[in-house]
């Protein structure tokens, strides 16, 4: 079994943990939005039990939880339509992940077809400083994997929540004189930091990360897919042969 969609290994205790921190306006689990709503704990819940598919039992606080399969099936097909209206208009598209695992391998193959569609893909620079636990200054940057933005230090490619990069990226545009991309496809801060900037965005999120959620209840994300974001890469072939089939039919 992928375990992309249905019962997940994102244990219940992670995804109760971070919507308390979403609900608590911590930074990194806003992705770079800006909730106009209170959304306390509760009403978080119940988002996620709507459109992601968890447990609404506030008494089920352990164990195991679930992403509803239908509802992944569903958003991919509303991401889809998007794409295919992308593909049509032979759209800007910035295409960007903060998992160079797991949904990276899916990234690379809507950007592979994007690009043989006709779209321009946009891959702007971005450098900034990272201070670690140490106090010690890393210089980071956005890495272009064949059309897909990545954040990176040195060698490595970097699994990330943080808005900047996304933010860097569209004040490079403006700076050149260029217009914002017309299209986003992301997850974490990318996805977020591009909706609340009004760029149309569409994106991945796993049960433990509601703030794409909540920024597509409040209309800043076009379109916000619920799925395991980090099971095995080759796991995600059939997801992205439907969503892919679904969009350029």
């Amino acid at each position: 079994m992928a375990r992309i969609a249905g019962p997940v290994a994102t244990p219940r205790e992670a995804n109760l943990a971070n919507y308390r921190l979403m609900a608590a306006r911590d930074p990194d689990y806003l992705f770079g939005l800006e909730p106009r709503g209170a959304w306390p704990f509760d009403d978080v819940l119940a988002l996620m039990a709507q459109r992601c598919g968890v447990s609404p039992d506030l008494l089920h606080d352990s164990g195991a939880d679930t992403i509803d399969a239908a509802l992944t099936v569903e958003r991919l097909e509303a991401m889809a339509a998007q794409l295919r209206t992308a593909a049509a208009t032979k759209a800007r598209v910035l295409v960007a992940t903060g998992h160079p695992t797991g949904v990276l391998v899916v990234h690379l193959e809507i950007a592979r077809a994007l690009a043989a569609a006709g779209c321009t893909l946009l891959t702007p620079p971005a450098v900034w400083e990272h201070v670690d636990y140490a106090g010690r200054v890393h210089e980071r940057h956005v890495r272009d994997v064949l059309g897909v933005s990545v954040a990176s230090q040195g060698a490595n490619l970097l699994h990330t929540h943080s808005p900047t990069p996304m933010e860097l990226m569209l004040g490079a545009l403006t700076d050149q004189g260029a217009a914002a991309p017309d299209l986003v496809v992301g997850d974490h801060g990318f996805a977020g930091a591009a909706g609340r900037a009004g760029v149309t965005c569409v994106g991945f999120a796993d049960s433990n990360d509601p703030a794409l959620f909540v920024g597509e209840a409040e209309g800043d994300v076009a379109v916000c897919v619920p799925l395991d974001d980090n099971v095995m890469p080759n796991l995600y072939a059939p997801l992205t042969s439907f969503l892919l089939a679904t969009a350029f039919r």
